[in-house]
């Protein structure tokens, strides 16, 4: 089960709201399932139906994620004005199996939900997390 710490979540939603009406995107690194570190991205769409990672800022996360041993723990990105669900492009876009799949929707903007999912080989799974307390 993914575990997120509670700053991070936090962190999660606060950029959603800070780049509204656009999605926002960013990565989650960590170990063994629980995200340690939150790495808010550039949408270099700049759109607010689709997201794409800037893939400089990609790379050099990945640099940094293998220096200190960490994982892709998790990709998460923002619906600003749909449900927390994997649209058709997010599934024909998930290249990372290993990864967990967050969403954070916006649809109701007094109360964000944020859930997660599995998308391997185009089948989407609900993904169980725990937010730890900080």
């Amino acid at each position: 089960m993914l575990k997120i710490p509670k700053q991070i979540y936090d962190q999660m939603l606060v950029h959603a709201e800070a780049e509204a009406p656009n999605e926002c995107c960013g990565l989650l690194a960590g170990k063994n399932g629980t995200a340690e570190a939150i790495h808010p991205m550039t949408n270099i769409h700049q759109s607010p139906v689709s997201y794409m990672i800037d893939p400089k800022e990609q790379f050099a996360v990945f640099k940094e994620m293998r220096a200190k041993e960490n994982e892709l723990i998790a990709i998460y990105h923002s619906h600003p004005h749909t449900e927390a669900y994997p649209s058709a492009t997010d599934v024909r876009l998930a290249y990372y199996p290993e990864a967990v799949y967050i969403i954070v929707s916006l649809e109701n903007p007094e109360r964000p939900v944020l859930k997660a999912y599995r998308i391997i080989h185009n089948k989407i799974s609900p993904e169980e997390f725990e937010v730890l307390a900080s």
